[in-house]
């Protein structure tokens, strides 16, 4: 391989830690919410469904920064998927209720679980993307 080709090559696996530690710092930090909310008085059904999405978010995280090539590209499409379903379940919370729950705004941490989990939603996109392209390279 000649040096660009060498320099190239670098920059792709650069890009690649900087997209798997990003999505794992979203992922944690979806988890680290839910967590919180557990916590502070969140209970019932509720609960069961925030203990649930703390545990993924977390293992999903880890996941990002300890597994490779194809556990990784498994991981990281999972990753996009789980946080579009978290955004998709709190938005419908937020309008319509989902199982009998509906949410409001003004609750606790509602409104930066949105932004964060909607930068996820980015963050994973471009994560899988690059994950499932260096799969295909190399």
């Amino acid at each position: 391989m000649t040096d660009a080709g060498v320099q190239v090559a670098q920059r792709g696996q650069g890009l690649l830690w900087v997209m798997r530690i990003l999505s794992a710092i979203v992922l944690v930090a979806t988890g680290g919410i839910h967590l919180y909310l557990i916590f502070n008085g969140v209970g019932g059904l509720l609960g069961v469904l925030f203990t649930l999405n703390a545990i993924a978010g977390i293992v999903l995280g880890i996941g990002m920064l300890t597994l490779h090539r194809g556990l990784l590209a498994l991981a990281t499409v999972l990753s996009l998927l789980f946080i579009i379903a978290s955004l998709i379940a709190l938005l419908l919370a937020l309008t319509v209720g989902l199982f009998g729950i509906t949410e409001t705004w003004t609750f606790t941490l509602v409104p930066e679980t949105v932004i964060i989990e909607a930068i996820g939603v980015v963050v994973l996109a471009i994560t899988s993307v690059v994950v499932l392209r260096a799969r295909r390279a190399g």
